[in-house]
């Protein structure tokens, strides 16, 4: 190595010593950050109310169509031409129990009946004859002095044909008879027709359809009730007819016609009699009577088969009760309440039902104070401050 390579390999060698000199310096000299204090999260502020649970009963909202209780169809019997029907009988018309709505013509079982009485009169009148001959067969075979008369010389078989020949022609003229009556269709009861089928002058056969009616004396309405509803009421679910002991559940039917909201008062008196595979609910049915009765005011219109009803159904009482803001209630049937150490802590209830914005449950305990609005989603164990509130706007009654 010559002398120039020399001094140029020194020097770069004392120019990197001099850096690594001046980087620690700089490091060893920089002063270490102060630590900072972090503040403390402030508790979110959380409304609450304090619940004191109460018996009370809920109503159970739900709707249905009315229908008639009694509907049947008015069939005729006979054979005939329709010789008469009544003046009103058309569909919508009004009748009486026993009034006459059809009549058939009945000249035909007239002369049936006719026919029937004679020979009736001619049955007896072989039995008149037989029991002559048997009476002088017997005084004969006394006459001959035999203890013990023969059956057939004494014509007891002729007798007891004779006997039953008049028993078969009065029975078929009880029939002619009965078939007369049958050529005038009445009411069976108080009603209305829905729909009519003939007219006079048409011929109608055995089993021919004449008109549609129901009775007016009450309708009734199937109501769908989910389990949770049916676990407020007391359904007649073992309920017999004459069971004077059971409590029916009362029932208020709403419907809107011509404008203006009416209302019916009913009762529930069974329930279907078995479950709805479908849907999985329970029917009731409820009775309303006199449903054509005009009401308090006098202008309410009769509640007619068809018509879409509003009905709320009288709960039973229920222990310890709570009302809450839905808000309140969280999605797994949970509420948030505040500690003694204003503490949140989760609590299961039992929902008992859910309407308006506001929910009822059960399994709260008095003085518990439930978190009924937060500004963000709290969980267990945060620590929150509270306001106390007695509701909720917009939280329902």
């Amino acid at each position: 190595m010559n002398w120039k390579n020399a001094r140029s390999v020194l020097a770069a060698g004392a120019v990197l010593v001099v850096g690594i000199v001046l980087s620690w310096l700089l490091f060893t000299g920089k002063s270490a950050p102060e630590p900072q204090d972090i503040p403390e999260q402030a508790a979110p502020m959380v409304d609450v109310m304090t619940v004191d649970p109460t018996p009370l009963a809920l109503s159970v909202s739900t709707q249905g169509t009315v229908q008639p209780q009694r509907e049947i169809d008015l069939v005729s019997r006979v054979a005939g031409r329709v010789e008469t029907v009544a003046p009103d009988f058309a569909a919508g018309s009004f009748f009486r129990e026993g009034s006459l709505l059809v009549g058939i013509e009945d000249v035909d079982y007239q002369l049936m009946i006719a026919r029937m009485e004679s020979q009736v009169a001619a049955a007896r009148q072989r039995v008149a004859e037989e029991e002559g001959r048997a009476l002088q067969a017997k005084r004969e075979w006394r006459d001959l002095g035999n203890t013990q008369a023969n059956a057939l010389f004494l014509r007891e078989p002729q007798l007891a044909s004779a006997r039953a020949a008049v028993r078969a022609a009065e029975a078929e003229l009880a029939a002619a008879q009965l078939d007369l009556e049958r050529t005038r269709i009445t009411a069976p009861f108080d009603g209305r027709i829905s729909e009519k089928f003939v007219d006079a002058g048409q011929y109608v056969v055995p089993g021919a359809r004449l008109a549609r009616v129901y009775a007016t004396e009450s309708m009734e309405v199937r109501l769908p009730l989910t389990d949770r509803q049916v676990a407020l009421i007391d359904l007649p679910l073992h309920f017999r007819a004459g069971d004077t002991a059971a409590v029916l559940p009362e029932v208020r039917l709403r419907a809107t016609f011509g404008g203006r909201e009416w209302s019916w008062q009913g009762r529930i008196v069974r329930t279907d009699a078995s479950i709805d595979a479908q849907t999985r609910v329970v029917y009731a049915v409820a009775e309303i009577a006199a449903p054509f009765a005009p009401g308090p005011d006098g202008d309410r219109p009769p509640l007619v088969p068809g018509l879409f009803v509003h009905a709320t159904i009288e709960g039973r009482s229920l222990p310890a009760v709570v009302g809450l803001p839905r808000s309140a209630l969280r999605s797994d049937d949970t509420v948030m309440v505040v500690d003694a150490r204003q503490q949140v802590a989760a609590k299961p209830v039992s929902v008992l039902q859910s309407e308006d914005g506001q929910v009822w449950v059960q399994g709260l305990n008095r003085g518990d104070r439930v978190i009924v609005r937060e500004p963000t989603a709290t969980i267990a164990g945060m620590r929150v401050e509270i306001n106390e509130v007695a509701r909720v706007a917009g939280a329902g009654r």
